[in-house]
């Protein structure tokens, strides 16, 4: 077992905030990161990726190139008691402060080989494709259909959505102007049905019959609906009472569980009332990393008084439309076009992301 001598911070998930989290703390605490891949990605730029492999070599990052001076353990965590992690491969790990950051279920591989060969693959099935069906309307699906017909006008995308209209987690001003860009591309949109993807669908599949009965021909299909919270792992856990109904955990103003000195959450798993965007699991990180240093310094000498606190954000929710395009819902209004677009850079903010892990510009 890895044992702990006071100042272990023991995170578990290595997604965008688990792994900023483990970057900042690494010279303020013996720092430990569970998580099943060797690698991090920048998840709003997985779509990018898929139609140029440029930019997946700046997107899928080792957790070694940032986590210098901590520990990786490449396993899942299976349990958890109110001090020792366990693990997939049987190793048990000793904490003093712990973080959960699983955020959602995604099947990837271990190897970051492995992963950019998925990149791969996508784009060359994107580019020999005539026609992509596109299940699911949510921010990843019509992200996708935008970064496919803006790159190659000439193919012909479908998004199948279960709702009655896109981007639930946006107003219906904004539903309503993406529906219109989409069509307005050629992008046919069915909405209020499903596709069984339960009933045998396979990556060659060509032909899919939605709930409707309406047959959709497409060269390749790609599954866009949002996977399930990864917590299965902590409802049977002591944290388990803290885990509500859709499965978040319920955090405090300092984005601890349940009140508990030494354990925190971040990122989608939490049930903190806001977008579940990457640029806010990383604000989240950061203020846990500022109260874990207070934590950790002070000893069993308190400090709880100067906790930083969360502010549950209710800034812009922008949808990338390609390189040019954006649609940005705001409190007073809602735009769509270059406007909005320009004030996302092109390259989706990877370079900056790399620049707050530390690491240097990459072609």
């Amino acid at each position: 077992m890895l044992r702990c001598g006071g100042d272990r911070v023991v995170i578990v998930g290595g997604g965008i905030a688990g792994a900023l989290l483990a970057k900042t703390l690494q010279n303020h605490a013996d720092v430990v990161l569970i998580d099943p891949k060797e690698y991090f990605e920048i998840p709003w730029a997985n779509l990018r990726a898929k139609m140029e492999q440029a930019a997946v070599e700046r997107t899928v990052i080792p957790h070694s190139e940032y986590l210098t001076h901590g520990k990786v353990v490449t396993a899942s965590a299976v349990g958890v008691d109110d001090s020792v992690v366990l693990t997939s491969v049987g190793r048990a790990v000793g904490y003093d402060f712990l973080v959960v950051a699983t955020g959602r279920m995604c099947d990837r591989p271990q190897k970051r080989a492995d992963r950019l060969q998925m990149f791969q693959r996508d784009k060359e099935r994107i580019a020999s494709a005539e026609s992509v069906l596109i299940v699911g309307g949510g921010l990843i699906g019509v992200e996708l259909a935008a970064e496919i017909v803006m790159g190659s006008p000439e193919k012909r995308v479908t998004i199948v959505n279960g709702g009655p209209r896109l981007l639930k987690v946006m107003g219906s001003k904004a539903s309503a102007k993406a529906l219109e860009w989409l069509r307005s591309k050629n992008v046919t949109v069915l909405l209020d049905q499903t596709i069984d993807l339960n009933a045998g669908v396979s990556p060659d599949d060509k032909v899919f019959t939605t709930s409707a009965g309406e047959t959709i021909n497409a060269d390749c299909h790609f599954v866009c609906t949002g996977p399930p919270l990864a917590s299965g792992w902590l409802k049977q856990s002591f944290l388990g009472d803290h885990v509500d109904e859709d499965g978040r955990l319920a955090v405090d103003e300092h984005l601890r569980v349940g009140r508990l000195r030494n354990v925190f959450a971040i990122g989608d798993i939490t049930n903190v009332p806001e977008a579940k965007q990457g640029y806010l699991a990383q604000r989240q990180a950061m203020v846990v990393s500022r109260n874990l240093r207070l934590l950790v310094k002070a000893g069993d000498g308190g400090r709880e008084h100067k906790l930083h606190r969360y502010k549950a954000s209710k800034t812009p929710i922008t949808v990338t439309l390609g390189r040019r395009d954006a649609l940005s819902e705001m409190p007073f209004m809602t735009v769509i076009g270059h406007l909005p677009g320009a004030v996302k850079p092109r390259d989706l903010f990877i370079s900056r992301t790399r620049r707050m892990m530390g690491l240097k510009w990459k072609a």
